[in-house]
């Protein structure tokens, strides 16, 4: 299974200690037992991905378009909420997989929307968009692929290649952000369908202790 079908898994680290703030973000458990283990943003795959996105997405207004230009700010503001997105997503899981759900679809509009913003700006200059296939979008999908992928593994070619193929870069990390999302949202539907909501994990919880003290 490739690391883009594990949507909803986390990576392993493969340092010895882990970082501060790695271990503030991982899934809290609540003893209460209805109340499942929620958070841990930092591990999702798809938060790691939506975060490169943001920080490309502002080095790439910073690079290529010019200050002022409205555009500037609606394409970090659609990168910023994809990820924060996600994040309340997660934070929010543990006692509403709807909100959780909600949150995701949100995230999922927002990096649609900056996929357009990209779009336009190859398109109006007369460039051309990668096709799925391309061995430039194999490259960056491949790329991408690898464990522990952050932003520094694309700088150098932000900071060094022109504007049409920092785009395309851009389109391709977007289409392993929304694939992963999408995954995600699947998950979640059938988990939901499954064990319900946080009523339906109480009332098992309330009839499981009634039964124990019979």
């Amino acid at each position: 299974m490739s690391s883009e079908n594990r949507s909803y898994a986390t990576h392993r680290s493969h340092e010895t200690h882990e970082s501060h703030e790695t271990h503030r973000n991982k899934p809290k458990q609540h003893a209460s037992g209805f109340i499942p283990a929620h958070g841990g943003y930092r591990q999702l795959l798809s938060f790691q991905k939506a975060e490169i996105i943001y920080d490309f997405t502002h080095q790439f207004c910073e690079r290529f378009l010019r200050r002022g230009d409205r555009t500037i700010d609606q394409m970090v503001q659609a990168a910023r909420s994809g990820k924060q997105n996600i994040l309340e997503g997660s934070q929010a899981s543990g006692t509403s997989k709807e909100t959780e759900i909600k949150l995701l679809n949100v995230a999922r509009a927002s990096l649609e929307e900056l996929l357009e913003d990209y779009r336009d700006f190859l398109r109006v200059r007369g460039a051309p968009i990668w096709a799925k296939d391309s061995k430039e979008a194999l490259f960056v999908r491949k790329l991408g692929a690898q464990s522990h992928t952050t932003y520094e593994s694309y700088r150098t070619y932000l900071e060094t290649r022109p504007p049409e193929i920092v785009a395309n870069i851009a389109l391709c990390l977007i289409h392993q952000a929304n694939y992963l999302l999408d995954q995600q949202l699947r998950q979640l539907e059938r988990a939901f369908l499954a064990e319900g909501g946080l009523r339906e994990r109480m009332t098992r919880a309330r009839m499981a202790a009634r039964a124990q003290k019979k």
